[in-house]
């Protein structure tokens, strides 16, 4: 017995397997006549009443169909059989869809299909590839209450932060499955918050991938070096190989994760070389990251667009926000980034969502976006501010600005005690200033009321 016979008793006899593979199976996977015949009778009956037929309704329907003798008649059914395998049924799909559309393909080439063009030839493909049994066309708002509960109440996987203020903000840290994007402004700390959070995660036991195209792979493990040995990085070019190797070793001994650095040139790679180097990892290292760092995203290149000189940078960066996000779904993983503000966001001591360069299609795209914020009294004070600017883990008004501590020499940030928090107002730090408490006062009294009561007004 062929196994096609096999998908036709079971197309009788299991309404749940019927519903399931009805709508991938085609009358053309089945290269026997009679065969090919039977499934047409199901496929139409199905789609005339909604159910599946029985023996005795397909019988009736064979006898009045055109075409068919009796032999096939006959043979068609003694053939049926209640033996069946969703997931064969699958495979089964799968290969003659493959099959038909790689035979097709040559027809267009050898010229011997009128109806299509060798530019069809990618789709035709596509489409073949893509048959799958995916039942899955959306949550039933009802019926599915149970699964949405376990949701609500399931611990999602999350890898933390290091520091307490980002893992209150984002409910213990950042999920998989996410882009989260880092606004300063040149020479702030967009690298060294990054190569901060990814020794953080190697000494959590996590596997890190860092994607650098901006510095070299030595600068970012000098970076990481000054950071996990506690040493400064200048320390580090005068310190004997001795007492580095037992530095080293002593990290080791704290984790279980491995950190891997990968550089690229400017702008040359995308999701697509990205993906190419998780799968290489994978295979050559048996190494899977669970959090990815890009350092930094306007600089990569994207896998849809060449950028011309018909490209505008909003479409262009927005694109490569995209397949970003996109491989962070694919591979499973929380993929964090940075992003440069615009030359009037340099200067903003409360910087916003407009002040990101190139493309506003990159906070649209994100899931969690900060800022950092540098001035001449964080400065002093050996601070830097941070700004929610979008976050879809939690509500972004609560501990919308806060302070966390930065120690340059040895590339690291640290948390500050609760009494240092006082920028968790919504007043910008300029007005914290001297010079902002002046300009303040100097508007208000050039302002259209002044400090003058209104007529009627309290």
């Amino acid at each position: 017995m062929n196994f096609e016979h096999v998908i036709f008793g079971n197309l009788l006899a299991r309404e749940d397997y019927g519903r399931r593979v009805i709508p991938f199976l085609k009358s053309e996977y089945f290269q026997d006549r009679t065969d090919r015949i039977l499934f047409e009778l199901i496929e139409s009956y199905v789609h005339k009443f909604n159910k599946f037929p029985t023996t005795e309704t397909l019988l009736i329907d064979l006898g009045s169909k055109s075409g068919v003798d009796q032999d096939t008649h006959d043979s068609v059914l003694s053939s049926i059989r209640e033996l069946t395998h969703v997931e064969r049924t699958e495979k089964f799909c799968q290969e003659k869809a493959v099959y038909n559309g790689i035979m097709k393909s040559i027809q267009i080439l050898d010229d011997k299909d009128d109806k299509h063009t060798k530019e069809a030839i990618p789709k035709i493909l596509s489409d073949a590839l893509a048959v799958s049994f995916d039942m899955s066309i959306g949550h039933n708002f009802l019926d599915d209450a149970q699964s949405r509960y376990e949701f609500y109440h399931r611990k999602e996987t999350r890898v933390p932060f290091s520091l307490e203020y980002f893992n209150n903000i984002t409910k213990g840290g950042l999920p998989n499955k996410t882009l989260s994007v880092c606004l300063a402004g040149t020479g702030v700390g967009k690298s060294l918050f990054m190569c901060h959070c990814a020794s953080g995660n190697l000494l959590d036991g996590k596997n890190v991938l860092y994607i650098t195209m901006e510095m070299a792979e030595e600068r970012i493990a000098e970076r990481i070096d000054a950071n996990l040995l506690d040493v400064t990085v200048d320390e580090l070019a005068v310190m004997p190989y001795e007492s580095f190797q037992k530095k080293i070793a002593k990290v080791k001994n704290k984790t279980t994760g491995k950190l891997i650095i990968k550089e690229y040139p400017t702008s040359s790679a995308g999701s697509a070389n990205f993906r190419h180097l998780l799968n290489e990892l994978k295979l050559k290292k048996n190494f899977t990251p669970d959090v990815i760092y890009i350092d930094y995203i306007n600089i990569c290149a994207s896998s849809r667009i060449k950028y011309t000189a018909n490209v505008n940078s909003y479409t262009y960066v927005k694109a490569i926000a995209e397949e970003i996000r996109g491989l962070a779904v694919e591979f499973n993983v929380p993929i964090i980034t940075a992003t440069q503000t615009t030359r009037s966001g340099y200067s903003n001591s409360d910087v916003d969502l407009t002040d990101t360069s190139e493309s506003f299609g990159l906070p649209a795209t994100a899931d969690f976006m900060f800022a950092l914020i540098n001035s001449e009294e964080l400065e002093a004070l050996s601070q830097l501010m941070v700004k929610q600017l979008k976050n879809r883990f939690n509500d972004p008004a609560r501990n919308k600005r806060f302070v966390i501590g930065v120690d340059r020499t040895k590339m690291r940030l640290y948390d500050v005690d609760e009494s240092a928090q006082d920028l968790m107002d919504d007043k910008p730090i300029m007005d914290k200033s001297e010079f902002g408490e002046r300009d303040s006062d100097f508007f208000k009294k050039r302002s259209k009321f002044g400090s003058k009561k209104m007529d009627g007004f309290a």
